[in-house]
Formats: structure tokens, C-alpha cells, sequence
């Protein structure tokens, strides 16, 4: 079972979301409040299971309508994923992947553990 951790920085909160076994599938922006990180991680649990997704890796891909993962590929040449909620803002994103099947079993992992996943504060 995954879970959302919330950690507080010093400009603010983020969030990771993390896999049963531990591994980070996801992290957040940072956010002001603390209350605001948490309407983030509901966001990401009502928006990651109905979210299409959109491969710009591809020549002449299909545009789809919010809420959507993106992958695409970073200054590294790495695949990365972002999931923007249905008014665009995005709400998760990942770390980079070396082959873009990892990628997709990434969106996968969110898709799967994020709509149940709890919600816990990091340990300081």
C-alpha cells in the first residue's frame, strides 16, 4: 500500500508519494500551508486513476484533455512523467527514468497506489 508523505521545508510543504516498497513514485511542488499540500494529495487521488495519458516522446501525438500524465524527456535524455489536474496545474511529477517502460510503470504505480494511499507527516 502506498502513502503520502508530507514534509515541511523551509519555504513551505511538498509531498512524495511512495510505493509499498518505500521508493518514491512522485513528488509535488512546494506549498505555503500545510493545507494546501494536503488539497494537492487529494487532487492527485481524485485525478491519477481517471487521467489519460499524453506521450510527447511521440512524433505527432495526441493532445488529451486534462487530467492527463505527460511523459516526456528532460535535458538528460531521461523519461519523466507529470500529472496535471483538470485545471492544468501539475500535481505530481517524477524522477527520471532511464527507459520509458519504467515511465509508464511509474504511471501505473501512482494510478494504482495513490487513490488509497494514506497520509502521513515525515519524521523531523
Amino acid at each position: 500500500m502506498g502513502k503520502f508523505v508530507i514534509k515541511e521545508t523551509k519555504t513551505g510543504y511538498t509531498f512524495n508519494l511512495k510505493a509499498g516498497n518505500g521508493e518514491v513514485i512522485g513528488v509535488s511542488e512546494v506549498y505555503k500551508a500545510e493545507s494546501s499540500a494536503k488539497n494537492g494529495i487529494e487532487s492527485v487521488k481524485k485525478n491519477a486513476p481517471i487521467a489519460a495519458v499524453e506521450d510527447q516522446t511521440k512524433e505527432g501525438f495526441e493532445k488529451e484533455k486534462h487530467p492527463k500524465f505527460e511523459i516526456y524527456t528532460d535535458k538528460a535524455g531521461e523519461f519523466r512523467f507529470r500529472l496535471k489536474a483538470t485545471n492544468g496545474e501539475i500535481i505530481l511529477a517524477s524522477e527520471g527514468y532511464k527507459a520509458i517502460a519504467s515511465c509508464k510503470n511509474g504511471i501505473e504505480s501512482v494510478k494504482k497506489n495513490a487513490p488509497e494511499a494514506e497520509v502521513v507527516k515525515a519524521e523531523k
